[in-house]
C-alpha cells in the first residue's frame, strides 16, 4: 500500500543572489543508499529514476515546493516558497540549485537563510516501504517523488544549507557538529514521532 513518505535532510549548501536579484540556494537535496534517520534506505535507482521525472518539472518552471511540510500530496500554492532550477548527480548525494521566491513563505525562507538559521530540506512523494530488517525498510519501486520542502526538523545527517556569504556560512559550520547530538535528536524525533 503506498502511503505518503516524507525524508528530511539538513540542506548544507550556499545563498546566492544572481544578476537579475533572484535569490538562490545549492546544496544536497537527497542521498541514495543510505539509512536516514526514519530507518528508511531510498534506492539510488528509483532516486535516479524519479530524480529524471522530475527534471520535466523543473523545465516546466512547476518544481515549487513549501515552507513547511503538509501532511498531503499536493503543493499548496499558498504556502509555495521555492522552485528547484536544477538537480544533479555527485556520488551518491542529488544536489539541487533552488530558487527562493518572493512569496509571503518565500520571504520568510530567504530571511532564515540569511540570519543563518540551520534548515532541513525535505522529500515528499508516495510509496511503499519493504522491511529489510534491524529497524531499516527500504523504499519500494512505486515511489513516486512529489517534490522538496523546506522544514525546521531534519533526519538526514549531514547534508546542511548554508549561506553563500563567508561569515554567515562560516559560523553555521561552527555551529554544525554532529556526532552525539545527532544520536540524541534522533531518538527525541522518534518518541514524538511514536506520541503524534
Amino acid at each position: 500500500m503506498k502511503s505518503l513518505l516524507i525524508e528530511t535532510n539538513l540542506f548544507e549548501g550556499k545563498i546566492n543572489e544572481d544578476a537579475s536579484g533572484r535569490t538562490l540556494v545549492k546544496g544536497i537535496l537527497q542521498r541514495a543508499g543510505a539509512e536516514n534517520q526514519n530507518g528508511r534506505v531510498y534506492p539510488r535507482e528509483i532516486l535516479m529514476r524519479e530524480a529524471k521525472k522530475y527534471e520535466t518539472l523543473i523545465k516546466e518552471r512547476r518544481a515549487l515546493g513549501e515552507l513547511d511540510h503538509p501532511d498531503s500530496s499536493v503543493i499548496n500554492l499558498k504556502n509555495v516558497s521555492h522552485n528547484v532550477k536544477e538537480i544533479h548527480w555527485e556520488g551518491d548525494d542529488l544536489i539541487g540549485t533552488v530558487e527562493i521566491l518572493p512569496t509571503p513563505s518565500g520571504n520568510i525562507l530567504k530571511e532564515l537563510l540569511r540570519a543563518g538559521i540551520l534548515l532541513g530540506i525535505s522529500s515528499r512523494g508516495m510509496g511503499s516501504v519493504t522491511n529489510i530488517g534491524e529497524g531499516k525498510v527500504k523504499v519500494g519501486d512505486d515511489f513516486e517523488l512529489i517534490g522538496w520542502d523546506f522544514v525546521s526538523n531534519p533526519s538526514t545527517h549531514g547534508a546542511f544549507m548554508t549561506p553563500l556569504q563567508e561569515g554567515v556560512r562560516k559560523q553555521i559550520q561552527e555551529q554544525v557538529v554532529c556526532n552525539e547530538w545527532c544520536k540524541a535528536q534522533d531518538l527525541m524525533r522518534e518518541i514524538i514521532t511514536e506520541i503524534s
